[in-house]
């Protein structure tokens, strides 16, 4: 197995997901077991937490991207973990109209060590009630 390949295994482990490769980026996908309407519909697409590195440098350093799901309530704990551990908040918004209960999108991101990143997102979700 590649160094690359291994170095996303390891990162899959550390936020508890399965990772996969496409086109240079390697990403972990969790699954967010939320009850939300959309419209008055239930809705289960877009209920996902995203987590990816890509542009591997010879130090090591990626660029770090994720994205989140949350209810109202856990944008501030959630947040904060990521503020604190030095991680870049890059946008807070919903993408979705009369959804219930209102959920919000958070992107964060840096460039470090990917497995540094994956430990600080880790940490960060443990702050999720479910």
């Amino acid at each position: 197995m590649s160094s690359y390949q291994t170095l996303c295994q390891q990162f899959g482990q550390i936020l508890q997901g399965k990772p996969s490769v496409h086109n240079g980026v390697c990403s972990v996908e969790l699954k967010r077991d939320l009850a939300v309407t959309i419209q008055g519909r239930p809705s289960r697409a877009e209920l996902h937490s995203e987590m990816m590195f890509e542009s591997l440098d010879r130090h090591g350093h990626a660029l770090n991207l994720g994205e989140t799901v949350l209810l109202e309530k856990e944008v501030p704990a959630f947040v904060h973990a990521l503020a604190a551990s030095g991680l870049i908040i890059s946008a807070l918004h919903n993408h979705w109209l009369y959804a219930k209960p209102n959920i919000l999108y958070v992107h964060f991101q840096s460039v470090e060590p990917p497995l540094s990143f994956a430990r600080k997102v880790a940490g960060a979700l443990r702050t999720l009630k479910t």
